[in-house]
Formats: structure tokens, C-alpha cells, sequence
């Protein structure tokens, strides 16, 4: 029976999955895969780039040069959709698309680390959009003032999407439309204009007019054409609000990228037909100059880039609000409010702030790179997700679509060769941002309403370390730690052992507290331990429980002792008390025989009934007698324990320490004190006082410092009333240890 079974906190959980998902009975419409993924993905792809910018690429780079950033750009894409398509059809996906993802398997951390700044360059993404749509507007209407066009651009953006999600997608059907009216016009000329001259199959790479065309590179081209590939997360945005997510997210979403690329492919051979290198390289407006009709053509830039900026500020606030739902940001309970028809108005507006404020800047170039990064980043982590789920083999991750491993892999490798292909600088930026906001949340203590892979990652981790632990050969003494067994018979008697037991299992050990049944009822035992194993663990110490159900003391502990020997994270120290019986001596002489033969050490901790461990702020460790030669070797007989314990206390309890022994005779006094000096130097032990003193250890007490804890050796026969006699005569609490024999305090 374990302790990994707590259920405290399952009322807390079911009460926040019922607000996570109470805007479901609440909902108007709910869109399908046309509706909600296909048309805004599609739309949200194909966009100013592709009006003023391909032709461009085709003249540096020729039609093969450009098919080949067309086909690496969008195979990123596809195998980043193909990733999304077989995650979403193995969980239930909730509001808030790649956020919702990410934390299902990596936990709300992770989810909102990568979910913020998702959300922001989502919406500062808007701002960029309205400035390409004034770009187009411009080009009509050269005399009309940017900031007015601007600001009555956002307020038609913010009017639509605030009143409904609904709205904006019927909005989006007429775009789509002027879209298809500009491409049709685009490739009539096919049929109606001959070429103008052969195909340019390889370019010479001349630049630009900004450049004085003084050439540039084919990355350099991929990098100014990537983006085009990218918002194929519009759909999954909107997660929250379809019928069917796992049906619609993975169709609709590869049928976007899939078209989208088919597009992209054609314009490039419409474009290298229709006109001469030279012009194409010079002309960015060579689109609109050579299609059948020119009107539907700059219609259909100006409708791209309002319908990015349209689909961009719907899909934004709903990131935000799935942020609020999960109480991740400050006033989250006001992110998370929606009307009674579902729509997180709160969000729009706070997002509208945002995207107002940008405008006002008046210019985002200079970080126009850095919200491509947030972008790349999600799509990275998403095959990331999909990398790990496969790698872990769990039987949770049961895809109804599945894809091989080397799919997630080449799509997460993929996108962070982009990044830094793009730029190197504003890769890092994003990556110390992400790094920076999932350190803050873990000091949150985040409650999700769902379980993450991230134990089933850990656990294999482990598995994986500890057996190659288990396979070298050499000694583990430099990789010591003090894991403690505590047998626990009531609960109320570690109370008076907590800190000393925090202390010297602090910071890397673990502390397993194993419950013995008999002394107090069965279901104190369970309420208690879990709440001890918490307030270890709020101290920064791994700390987890069982119990054990046996007749008696003695057969109860070795039964628990045995049984954690074998484990992977073994114990390798006993933690026990005096015993106030013959018959509990007895146990207590086989337990620590027991406790040799499986490799762990032992700890009899005898607290003073007045002074407990007093104010900490010395420590007495007793040297065994090593007369008559008191020569130094890697073997220093049953004394290794004691000063690892002793120095780690010293350490968290910033104490004095004293290494005293007593010698036999005044001859003896000499080779005694240099030992113990030389001890402490190959022992590391900084700043001790030393004492080798002539007579007995109850003779010398009188003569040595008074000490919150006096730490001595115990012998594999225990002699119990040694121990009582030098808690009464040191008026202090003292610590017997004995070796396991894995221990080295020289090492």
C-alpha cells in the first residue's frame, strides 16, 4: 500500500475541470471543419507575402530555387500539421489550441510558457496585419492619411469580433471568395497572355531595389518567404469552440497546408512565365500589373491581410481565455468570463487594448522577427509533444491518426533550424522569454484539471539512469546521499525529528517514510503520513510514503526494509530511536543486523527530553580510538557515516564542530591530536576544533564544549544502555551511526 494514492485534492480538481469546461453548455453555435479550421487556416496562410513577395523570390531565385523554398517552408508546416492532426485525435482537446495541447502533456507550466507568448504575438501580429492591409489601401488611395486607416481598420476588426466568433467566419466566406476571384483572374492569363519568355530555372540571386540589387543568399530568400507558410495554428485556435475537434483540427488544418503549398507552386510558374527576371526582382506589384483584372487582384491582397488580421484577433482572446480558465495570469477569473453565447468579451477587449496600442507605435518592424520566433516555437513544441508521447510508449497515447517517430522529429528539428535561420539573436530572445515565464509559473504551484506525460517522462528517466547506475562497477561513494528510512509507528513521534531528518537528507537526498500498523489506527496513519510527506517536500525535500501491514514491529520493518533495498532509489540509511523494552531491544539488534545484510546504514537518534537539539549551533563528532598506530587510511572503521552527517549538519546549521577522542595514556595524546587534524584535512572538514584528551569519554565530558548534538559510533551489537547513559551525561541530544559500508567520508 503506497502513498502514491492521495485524495485530498479531488474535490479541488472536479471543481476546476467544472470551470474549465462550463462554457460548453453555455455555447451558441459550434463550428464545424469548413467553418471553424479550414477557411481561417487557409486564409491566415495565404497573405500579403504571396501578393508581394513571391514574385520577387521567383526572379532571385528562379522557378527551382523557389519550388525548393516553397517545398521546405511548407514541409515544416505539413509535418508540424501532421504532429497537430495526431495529437488532437488522442485527447480532448480544450480551448486555446497549441496551449491546450502543450499542457496536456507537459503540464501548465510548459503549456503557459509557450501559451503567453503565443497569445501576444497573436495579437501584436494583428497590428501588423492592419499596417499590410494600409499598405494595399495606400496603393488606391496614395492621399489618404495612414493613421485614419489604420484605426478604421481595427474598429471594423474589433466590431465583428466582438460581437461573434460566428460573424467574423461569415465575414471570412466573402473573403475567401475575392481571394479565388483574385486567383482565377491570375491564372486566366495562362490561357489568355503566351509566355513571355523561357523558364529561369536557376537564379542569379541579384537582391533588390532596397539593396541596389547587390545580391543575397538563398536562405536569406527562405527567410523572407517562411512566414507565408506559417499560421496553420488559426484553426486549432479555436479548439474550444468546434464540434469535433479531433475530427476537424486534423482535416481541416492538412487540407489548408496542403492547398496552400498547391497555391504557392503555381503562382511560382504563373509568375516566372509572365514575366522577365529583371522585372519580377524590381516590380513587387508585378501581380496585380499582369492579371486579367487588377481591381479583384488588389481586392484580394487587402482581403488577405484584413482576413489574417480578422482570424488573428478572434483566435487571440480565446489563448487568453483558456489562460484565465486555468488561472495562470493575474485576474484570471475576469480573462475567463464569457456571454452567455460563449464569447470571452473580456479577452477581445483586453486583446483590442493590445493590438491598439501597437498601432500607436506606429511601427513594428523591429520586432516582427521576435513574434515569428513565438510562432516557430509553439510549432516546435508541438512536435516535441508528439516526439515524446511516441517515445514513451505510454497506453495513454493512442492516436487514431498515427505517424512514424521521424515525422515529429523532423518537424521539431525543422522549426528551430528556421529560427535560427531567420535570426539567431531573436531566437535566443525568445527562447530566454519562454525559459523566464516557466520559471515564474512553477513558483505558482499551478493546479491542472487533467493529468501531463510528465511523470511517465521522469519515471523513464529514472529508469533509464538508474540502470546504468546498476550496470557500472565502480564504487558509488562519490555519488553518496543521505536516503532515509523512517519507520513510523504514530505519527506524533517525528515530531520532535522533523528538522534534524530535513537536515541531513537536505538538499539532494529523499526521506521514505515507511508506516508501521499496530499503535494507532489505520486511517491516522493514512491521514497523516501524506500531510508529513508534504511538509518535507514544501522544505525542498523529496519525500514520499508507504505503509506496511504486518502483525508485528520487527517482521512490519524488515518486511519494508527488504522490500526497499531491491528498489531502483534504495534507501541507504535507517532512522531510528532508543527502544524502551527488552523485547523491542531484541527487534531493534536483529533490524540492524538485517539492515548490514541489505546494504544500510543505521541512525539511532536519542533526543535529550529537555534540550532537544537546542539552538544548533554546535556540533560534537567522537572520533573512534585508533591507538596504538592512529595511522590515516581509505578505511577510517565505522566512522564514515558519522562524518558525512556531521558535515552536512555543520553545513545547513552554519554550526561549530569539534572532532574529540579520548585516548588511554598521555603517550597516546600526541599521535591522537595529529590524527584527528589530519582527518579533518583529507575529510574536507573546513574550520573544526580538535581534542584528543586522555581517559575515558565519560571521564572527559567535563572537559569538552558543550554541543547541541554529539554524534558517536554504534556497534553492530547495539549496547542500549551506552546510549542512554550519554544522552543523560552529555545533557544533550546524541546521534549513533553505524556504516553501511558504501560510504567513504574521504572520497
Amino acid at each position: 500500500m503506497g502513498g502514491d494514492n492521495n485524495f485530498s485534492n479531488t474535490t479541488q480538481d472536479n471543481v476546476l475541470q467544472e470551470q474549465v469546461d462550463e462554457h460548453k453548455a453555455a455555447k451558441g453555435k459550434l463550428f464545424g471543419t469548413f467553418d471553424g479550421v479550414f477557411t481561417p487556416t487557409l486564409l491566415t496562410i495565404l497573405g500579403v507575402i504571396m501578393y508581394l513577395r513571391e514574385g520577387w523570390i521567383v526572379g532571385n531565385a528562379g522557378l527551382l530555387g523557389a519550388w525548393l523554398i516553397i517545398l521546405i517552408s511548407c514541409s515544416i508546416t505539413f509535418l508540424t500539421g501532421l504532429s497537430l492532426s495526431s495529437i488532437t485525435t488522442n485527447i480532448r482537446i480544450g480551448a486555446g489550441g497549441a496551449f491546450s495541447i502543450i499542457s496536456q502533456s507537459l503540464g501548465l507550466e510548459v503549456g503557459g510558457s509557450i501559451g503567453i507568448p503565443l497569445y501576444l504575438a497573436q495579437a501584436l501580429a494583428v497590428a501588423m496585419y492592419i499596417f499590410g492591409f494600409r499598405t494595399g489601401w495606400l496603393w488606391i488611395f496614395p492621399d489618404h492619411p495612414a493613421i485614419l486607416i489604420d484605426l478604421g481598420t481595427f474598429a471594423a476588426l474589433f466590431i465583428v469580433a466582438y460581437i461573434s466568433a460566428s460573424l467574423a467566419f461569415r465575414v471570412q466566406y466573402v473573403i475567401m471568395a475575392i481571394i479565388a476571384g483574385s486567383l482565377i483572374s491570375i491564372f486566366w492569363t495562362l490561357y489568355s497572355v503566351p509566355a513571355q519568355q523561357p523558364i529561369m530555372w536557376w537564379g542569379t540571386f541579384p537582391g533588390s531595389p532596397e539593396n541596389m540589387f547587390t545580391g543575397i543568399g538563398f536562405w536569406a530568400l527562405f527567410a523572407v518567404f517562411f512566414p507565408a507558410a506559417t499560421g496553420i495554428m488559426a484553426g486549432a485556435n479555436m479548439s474550444g469552440e468546434l464540434k469535433n475537434p479531433r475530427k476537424s483540427i486534423p482535416l481541416g488544418t492538412m487540407s489548408a497546408i496542403v492547398l496552400s503549398t498547391v497555391i504557392y507552386l503555381l503562382l511560382a510558374y504563373w509568375l516566372i512565365r509572365s514575366a522577365t527576371p529583371d522585372e519580377l526582382v524590381s516590380n513587387y506589384t508585378i501581380m496585380i500589373d499582369r492579371a486579367a483584372w487588377t481591381p479583384i487582384v488588389v481586392a484580394g491582397l487587402l482581403g488577405a491581410t484584413f482576413s489574417s488580421a480578422l482570424s488573428s484577433i478572434v483566435g487571440a482572446p480565446r489563448i487568453l481565455q483558456a489562460l484565465g480558465d486555468h488561472r495562470i495570469l493575474p485576474k484570471s477569473n475576469w480573462f475567463s468570463t464569457r456571454t452567455q453565447t460563449g464569447e470571452p468579451r473580456n479577452s477581445i477587449v483586453f486583446t483590442g487594448a493590445i493590438v491598439l496600442i501597437a498601432l500607436m507605435l506606429r511601427d513594428l518592424n523591429s520586432i516582427a522577427p521576435l513574434i515569428t520566433m513565438f510562432f516557430l516555437l509553439a510549432y516546435a513544441m508541438i512536435n516535441v509533444v508528439v516526439f515524446m508521447e511516441q517515445s514513451l510508449n505510454l497506453v495513454s497515447f493512442r492516436p487514431l491518426f498515427r505517424i512514424p517517430r521521424a515525422v515529429s522529429f523532423l518537424g521539431a528539428t525543422g522549426c528551430l533550424f528556421v529560427m535560427f535561420t531567420i535570426n539567431s539573436t531573436f531566437s535566443l530572445i525568445a527562447v530566454v522569454v519562454v525559459v523566464s515565464i516557466h520559471s515564474v509559473l512553477l513558483r505558482k504551484h499551478l493546479k491542472a484539471p487533467f493529468g501531463d506525460v510528465r511523470s511517465g517522462l521522469f519515471v523513464a528517466l529514472a529508469e533509464g539512469a538508474a540502470k546504468k547506475v546498476n550496470e557500472l562497477t565502480v564504487s558509488r561513494e562519490r555519488a553518496w546521499r543521505a536516503n532515509i528510512l523512517v519507520p513510523v509507528e504514530d505519527p506524533q513521534e517525528l515530531r520532535g525529528m522533523f528538522n534534524l531528518i530535513r537536515d541531513v537528507s537536505y538538499p539532494k537526498g529523499f526521506i521514505k517514510i515507511l508506516g508501521l500498523t499496530g499503535k494507532v489506527e489505520d486511517k491516522e496513519l493514512y491521514t497523516r503520513l501524506p500531510d508529513i510527506t508534504r511538509s518535507f517536500q514544501d522544505e525542498g525535500v523529496f519525500s514520499s510514503w508507504t505503509i506496511i501491514d504486518v502483525p508485528s514491529f520487527e517482521d512490519n520493518l524488515i518486511a519494508g526494509m527488504e522490500a526497499l533495498a531491491g528498489s531502483f532509489f534504495r534507501p541507504n540509511i535507517i532512522l531510528l530511536t532508543p527502544p524502551l523494552s527488552e523485547q523491542r531491544e531484541e527487534d531493534t539488534r536483529i533490524l540492524v543486523q538485517k539492515a548490514l545484510q541489505n546494504g544500510i546504514g543505521v541512525v539511532i537518534y536519542a533526543a535529550h527530553p529537555k534540550s532537544g537539539l537546542g539552538r544548533h549551533k554546535s556540533i560534537n563528532l567522537w572520533i573512534n580510538d585508533k591507538s596504538p598506530d592512529w595511522e590515516i587510511s581509505m578505511d577510517l572503521g565505522n566512522m564514515d557515516l558519522a562524518i558525512l552527517i556531521g558535515y552536512k549538519l555543520k553545513r545547513k546549521w552554519t554550526a561549530s564542530m569539534n572532532l574529540i577522542t579520548a585516548v588511554g595514556d598521555e603517550d597516546q595524546k600526541r599521535k591522537a591530536g595529529e590524527y584527528i587534524k589530519t582527518l579533518a584535512e583529507l575529510a574536507r572538514l573546513p574550520n573544526v576544533n580538535t581534542y584528543a584528551l586522555e581517559g575515558t569519554i565519560e571521564g572527559i565530558l567535563p572537559e569538552v564544549p558543550q554541543a547541541a548534538l554529539n554524534i558517536f559510533n554504534l556497534t553492530a551489537e547495539p549496547d542500549f544502555e551506552f546510549i542512554r547513559k550519554m544522552v543523560e551525561l552529555t545533557g544533550s541530544s546524541c546521534l549513533f551511526t553505524l556504516d553501511s559500508g558504501e560510504e567513504n567520508a574521504l572520497a
